[in-house]
C-alpha cells in the first residue's frame, strides 16, 4: 500500500519566522527596487518632488542614477506611489520612531494593598498615604479588607472599613470596580480621578 507523502514544514521554524515578521512587519511591508511588481509607478523624487507616472523600469534608473533606491511607499493607490530615497535611512527612522513611541508609553500596573480589620490607626493611615502615592503615579490599586478566622462574622466592620477607606480616597481617586466579597476578603479597585 503506497503512502502519500506530504511536506509538512518544521514548526519551529515556522514559528521563528513569524517572529521575524512580526518585530519588523512595519519595515517589511515596504517592497524596494525589483520587489516591485506593478508596471507604472507614480514617483516622487529624492528632493520630495512629484515626477509624474512613469514605467517601473525607467523609475528604478532615476533611483540608480541618484544612487538611492525606488521604494513604494503607498502600494494600495492606483498606481502605486514609489519614492526615491536611501532604505537603509528610512529603516532606521522608522525603527527610531517605533522605539520613541514604545519608550513614551505608560503600561498602568494594579498595586495590591492588603488591610485586615484589626488595623491600627497610624497602619491605615500609612496604608492611605501609599494608596495615595500610587494612584498620583498612575497606577490601579486593590484594596483588600481581609478577614481571618472568626473575623467573618464581622462583615458588618469590614463593610464599614470599605466606606472609610473611600471616603477618604474620593479626594484622589474614584472607583473602578465596586466592593465586592471575595471569599474572605472584600476587594475594591480605585484609578485615578
Amino acid at each position: 500500500m503506497l503512502q502519500k507523502k506530504t511536506n509538512i514544514p518544521n514548526s519551529s521554524n515556522n514559528k521563528n519566522n513569524y517572529q521575524k515578521n512580526d518585530s519588523n512587519n512595519s519595515i517589511k511591508a515596504f517592497k524596494i527596487n525589483d520587489q516591485i511588481k506593478s508596471k507604472e509607478v507614480r514617483v516622487i523624487d529624492h528632493n520630495g518632488e512629484m515626477v509624474g507616472v512613469l514605467p517601473l523600469e525607467k523609475s528604478i534608473q532615476m533611483a540608480i542614477d541618484v544612487g538611492l533606491d525606488l521604494v513604494e511607499v503607498s502600494p494600495n493607490a492606483n498606481p502605486p506611489v514609489c519614492k526615491i530615497t536611501n532604505f537603509g535611512k528610512l529603516r532606521y527612522e522608522m525603527q527610531k520612531k517605533a522605539a520613541d513611541a514604545k519608550k513614551k508609553q505608560k503600561v498602568v500596573e494594579t498595586k495590591e494593598i492588603k488591610m485586615s480589620i484589626n488595623i491600627g490607626v497610624a497602619d491605615f493611615d500609612v496604608k492611605m498615604k501609599q494608596t495615595k502615592r500610587f494612584i498620583e503615579n498612575g497606577d490601579k490599586v486593590k484594596i483588600s479588607v481581609k478577614m481571618r478566622g472568626r473575623e467573618i462574622t464581622h462583615i458588618d466592620l469590614a463593610k464599614e472599613m470599605i466606606k472609610n477607606i473611600l471616603s477618604q480616597a474620593g479626594e484622589f481617586s474614584k472607583v473602578e470596580m465596586e466592593p465586592k466579597l471575595e471569599g474572605s476578603q472584600i476587594v475594591v479597585i480605585l484609578v485615578k480621578k
